[in-house]
């Protein structure tokens, strides 16, 4: 994420209001731009065609299948977006640029083959769903895994409005076709999809065609075990997986959810607050963003250069209590404009349902799943310094744990009665967050030791 953190630090030199103002939007648009802007078209879709341009069971089967598709994407590209992400920084702290566009057509090769064989699978199962509907099915999830991946790259890059106006363009334009095409009903909708994330994928994958120019069209030395690390793979896919896992749960549970076509289930009482949460994650994830790659990453590249550089060990030491104080005021920021967030959120809570003409009686479980996503973020950041510390079976055991615990008790929930939906996701992502902050505080203790032995071998 150097890139992104270099371009903020150029805009905070100003030291003005306007360049906080524009850091902190930066920071939101590139962290949370696509999931923002597609929970916003989506909604944008919904609440203005159904009943109107499409039957309402139409747009229905449409937000559905939407959400699997990035559900199942985020989970198989989740395989090697950190594994990329460590390789990708080795390739660069080397010198090494001309082998990154290979790498990652490598990768997107290994994705689509896994997407592939995972959507054939499950659309044999889809007995009802017209073959053309299929078709933009699959390709909508080859597409998005790929996606995925390709915005990994954009950190390396200068033009980020342009990235955000090509994402936002994209979206707007699936809103506006969903609106005045002739209504083809839920083919339709799912071909104007596939175009719109066909349209983004390849505007994203021209931006780093054209600042990384490469020697050869394809390597896969990203899967050599001796210059990468494997850990990651499974941080990766735990990591999404776990995320998901609890909307799997509500999902495949008869108590909780019923068929909407074919294999696609969904569950309406569950869905919807979950949906509208994740917006919440916007402030958080700009103060993660502005933080964790200006001040905390800059302080922990002065502790590596130091170590690597055979400083005194004093000096070390020093830079070691800068690092662990720029790791605080980090969380802590996050914490606190986080913490705001959500109670201002909890506070206007009835009338976003109200505005959006949505039934009251989500609001108990909306609460919840906004404590629930506003501690997501606080995981988040403990994961990231793991990653900058190098602590990769750390993080795998703390995503381990959100996984092993998200799907535990969200049945656990369910059992329990309505009253406790939700409380599965929340109370997870709040032993994750505690777990994590003691590990960290364990990592800080012996940081020197470990990194001189780390040197060492």
């Amino acid at each position: 994420m150097a890139g992104i953190g270099f371009e903020i630090r150029k805009i905070l030199k100003r030291n003005s209001l306007l360049s906080m103002i524009e850091a902190y939007g930066l920071a939101g648009l590139i962290s949370s731009g696509p999931w923002v802007l597609s929970i916003l078209a989506l909604l944008a879709i919904g609440l203005i065609s159904i009943g109107i341009v499409f039957p309402t069971y139409v747009i229905v089967q449409f937000l559905v299948i939407v959400t699997y598709l990035m559900a199942g994407s985020l989970i198989i590209s989740g395989l090697f977006q950190l594994l990329l992400t460590r390789y990708i920084s080795d390739l660069l702290f080397a010198k090494e640029e001309h082998k990154i566009v290979p790498n990652l057509l490598g990768s997107m090769l290994v994705t689509s083959t896994l997407a592939a064989i995972f959507g054939l699978g499950v659309l044999a199962f889809c007995e009802n769903i017209e073959a053309p509907v299929k078709i933009t099915i699959f390709a909508s999830f080859v597409l998005l895994c790929n996606q995925w991946l390709i915005i990994i790259f954009l950190s390396g890059m200068k033009e980020y409005y342009r990235i955000f106006f090509t994402m936002a363009l994209s979206y707007a334009l699936m809103v506006v076709l969903s609106l005045f095409l002739p209504p083809f009903g839920l083919l339709g909708l799912m071909a104007i999809f596939a175009s719109c994330q066909a349209l983004m994928t390849f505007a994203f994958l021209y931006h780093v065609l054209r600042d990384f120019p490469a020697n050869r069209l394809v390597d896969f030395e990203f899967l050599n075990y001796k210059k990468t690390f494997f850990s990651l793979i499974l941080c990766g896919f735990l990591y999404n997986l776990g995320v998901w896992l609890d909307k799997f749960v509500f999902w495949f549970r008869e108590e909780t959810s019923h068929q909407v076509i074919d294999v696609f289930r969904a569950s309406y009482i569950y869905d919807l607050p979950i949906f509208i949460a994740y917006l919440a994650i916007v402030p958080g994830m700009a103060v993660f963003m502005l933080r964790m790659e200006t001040d905390f990453a800059d302080a922990c590249l002065k502790f590596y250069d130091a170590v690597r550089e055979g400083a005194t060990l004093d000096s070390i030491q020093l830079l070691k209590d800068k690092m662990v104080l720029a790791c605080q005021q980090s969380i802590y920021e996050i914490f606190k404009v986080q913490g705001l967030t959500l109670a201002l959120l909890i506070l206007w809570a009835e009338d976003i349902l109200l505005a959006l003409k949505i039934d009251l009686a989500y609001l108990h479980l909306l609460y919840v799943d906004l404590v629930g996503v506003s501690l997501q973020v606080l995981v988040m950041s403990i994961l990231n310094v793991m990653y900058y510390l190098d602590k990769r079976y750390s993080a795998l055991a703390l995503t381990a744990l959100m996984a092993i615990g998200n799907v535990t008790l969200a049945f656990v929930s369910i059992d329990m009665g309505p009253v406790f939906y939700g409380y599965g996701f929340a109370i997870t992502m709040l032993v994750t967050t505690i777990v994590g902050m003691i590990m960290l505080d364990s990592q800080f203790e012996d940081l020197e030791y470990q990194t001189f032995m780390l040197q060492r071998s």
